[in-house]
């Protein structure tokens, strides 16, 4: 067993990083928690305003999820929809307000909202009876409907349909909890859609070395609790799964050996993360608020998985085989928090294409923290999961530069890649990011050698990690809706690119080539 040993303290990012990041085009304004309450009121106050100046049926709601303000004074501010009082699932939009008072609308689906009645011709149970079918052809064991079918407004297909959502509950064949969002007509029965709320990734744990987290006394005892980022707490859940766990506790402020090894390599990654979105992208937590999510080590027996749960706000850890490899290193936890912040702003829908966007941005965020931390145990490199040896023979999982180098991912998008799992259909995106900013052909980067094609042949040179970092940021949290498509994608970054650097910058004519260099034009 490798043996983690810790300092107290807290880790924070080196000033030149700061001005770094400042100058990779970070344009939003950074708003302490109480400002970014007024804001969020303000913009609930206008919705009324806004939904009538959009041409909203009177029957039809904008309720506020984020507003973001960039230096230049546009206000981009992301709504949810309902219809009648019911959730419309799609319906949600971004209006982008300019200081020329010119306002242009991002839309998860241009379709109008209507329905010809909002009482269901079928009873709820009709649409439980669907939705634990729907968990038994995933082989979710121990499904249960936890909580009565709602009445949502489904729109995401493009024509609105009165339709049930049940969540059933469970576990997947891995180990996994199951969330299983299923969406059905509330007139025929049948299923529109079914969507996993639960997101997954992998990594591996105990390669950190020894690092600097914070930590908090309480009496003459120590406990991963980081006061400075949001009071960040690490749990152990003793190979249990369910419920909180026991804080992580030690009579010193010197962390190593057994089980705290795990407990050190999810707090040290948490920070790790936290502090990037901070200082590069000015994001003040997962959910832009100050406020912090938590961790638990110690998920179940021999589990091989890492997820992120938004309904426990949190981030759960598995100690991989024989219990004897934790799934805790850095890239791993900035993959779970990354699907938080995902969660918090685009809401990208966990299946399809959208659900490979879902999991590459994921990817890519961890990429970035991974080469923030510039731990020389842990170098930044464009690999996933490659210190876990899943595979036994030392691969990794997933490749950027190449990502059909795993046997599955794709490289480029094709019109089947919605029927592809979101692990491999993120293989375009995880592509796109590399050439956007590395450049394609060989290369050796921090060791590791990578030689990068394209679709169309084309030869890239790259625009660096730090603007192709910045320009996805900005699409996920300002352009992309729960729908978002590779096309919207392609879309939603040269926006990105055009806000950040000009619609006639070097930039902006890079992300045209680079997606039309994975077969998205």
């Amino acid at each position: 067993m490798v043996v983690v040993g810790v300092q107290s303290g807290t880790a924070t990012a080196q000033p030149d990083e700061a001005a770094t990041a400042r100058a990779i085009g970070a344009t939003a304004l950074e708003l302490t928690p109480a400002q970014r309450v007024t804001a969020l009121k303000e913009a609930q106050a206008d919705a009324p305003g806004q939904a009538a100046s959009l041409g909203l049926g009177a029957q039809e709601k904008l309720v506020v999820r984020d507003v973001i303000e960039d230096v230049d004074g546009t206000v981009h501010t992301r709504y949810e929809r309902t219809y009648a009082g019911l959730p419309v699932l799609g319906g949600d939009l971004v209006v982008h307000a300019a200081p020329n008072g010119k306002d242009t609308v991002t839309k998860a689906v241009a379709a109008r909202i209507s329905v010809p009645t909002t009482t269901p011709e079928l009873a709820p149970k009709a649409a439980r009876t669907t939705a634990l079918k729907a968990a038994a052809a995933e082989q979710t064991t121990e499904a249960a409907a936890e909580d009565a079918p709602r009445k949502v407004i489904w729109a995401a297909d493009g024509k609105p349909v009165l339709a049930y959502e049940t969540v059933v509950e469970g576990f997947q064949p891995d180990g996994t909890p199951s969330e299983l969002h299923v969406v059905t007509d509330a007139a025929t029965g049948a299923e529109l859609f079914r969507d996993e709320a639960i997101e997954t990734g992998t990594g591996t744990g105990k390669y950190n070395g020894t690092v600097t987290i914070g930590t908090t006394l309480s009496g003459s005892t120590y406990s991963l609790t980081d006061g400075t980022r949001g009071s960040h707490k690490t749990y152990d859940l003793n190979q249990g799964t369910s419920g909180t766990g026991t804080l992580f506790t030690n009579s010193s402020d010197v962390w190593s050996g057994g089980r705290l090894t795990a407990g050190v390599d999810v707090h040290y990654g948490a920070g790790k993360t936290w502090d990037f979105y901070k200082n590069v992208l000015g994001r003040n937590g997962i959910k832009n608020n100050g406020v912090a999510s938590y961790s638990r080590a110690h998920y179940g027996n021999n589990y091989v998985n890492a997820f992120w749960s938004d309904s426990c706000f949190c981030m759960t850890y598995g100690d991989g085989a024989s219990n004897s490899r934790p799934l805790t290193s850095i890239d791993v936890a900035a993959h779970e928090m990354t699907h938080g912040v995902t969660a918090a702003t685009a809401n990208l829908t966990y299946s399809g294409e959208s659900g490979g966007l879902n999991e590459a941005t994921s990817d890519i965020l961890a990429t970035a923290v991974e080469f923030y931390a510039a731990n020389s145990a842990a170098p930044g490199n464009y690999l996933i999961g490659e210190q876990i040896n899943i595979n036994g023979n030392g691969t990794p999982l997933r490749y950027q530069d190449k990502p059909s180098k795993d046997g599955a991912s794709r490289d480029y998008w094709s019109s089947t890649l919605g029927s592809v799992d979101v692990h491999y259909s993120s293989g375009p995106a995880n592509h796109f990011f590399y050439l956007l900013a590395e450049g394609s052909g060989a290369k050796t980067i921090n060791g590791v050698s990578y030689n990068s094609p394209t679709y169309d042949g084309s030869t890239l040179a790259g625009i660096g990690r730090d603007k192709a970092v910045a320009i996805w940021y900005k699409a996920l949290t300002t352009y992309m809706t729960s729908t978002t498509k590779y096309a919207g994608a392609r879309t939603a970054t040269l926006s990105a690119a055009g806000a950040l650097y000009g619609t006639t910058s070097a930039e902006y004519k890079a992300v045209a080539a680079t997606w039309t260099a994975v077969n998205v034009s």
